[in-house]
């Protein structure tokens, strides 16, 4: 039985997902994706299944997501069922319908929260001189 498994990042969130045979169902940390709210978090991990909508009805996937918040375990997610499902159909069209759409579901963004400097509570601002 052919499956696969790929990962997806944003921010502070991991995504791993995993990619089979099947009818369709499709599964964020074991609830599935129907009963996931608010309407648009659900709507952007949905995105993928709806370019490739042909390829989405036969497969299941199974997604776990930690860390991050909402809209970034979305984003994850969103990166790592993509990833799956071109490795999964080896197919260069599905590919160039993800990147011609949002090239955000293929590559994923590597901005990270800038560190906080020593002695300082910020991570820009520069320290101000008090000579008085």
């Amino acid at each position: 039985m052919k499956h696969t498994h790929t990962s997806g990042k944003r921010k502070e969130a991991i995504a791993r997902a995993t990619i089979k045979k099947g009818s369709g169902k499709v599964r964020i940390n074991k609830k599935l994706l129907e009963t996931i709210k608010p309407e648009p978090i659900r709507l952007k991990i949905k995105e993928p299944l709806m370019l490739a909508s042909k390829l989405g009805s036969k497969i299941d996937v199974d997604v776990t997501v930690i860390g991050g918040g909402q809209t970034s375990q979305a984003d994850a997610a969103r990166l790592a069922i993509a990833r799956g499902m071109v490795e999964f159909s080896k197919d260069k069209k599905i590919e160039k319908t993800f990147l011609s759409y949002d090239r955000n579901m293929l590559v994923a963004d590597v901005r990270r929260k800038e560190v906080n400097k020593p002695n300082r509570s910020k991570a820009r601002a520069k320290r101000q001189k008090s000579y008085r």
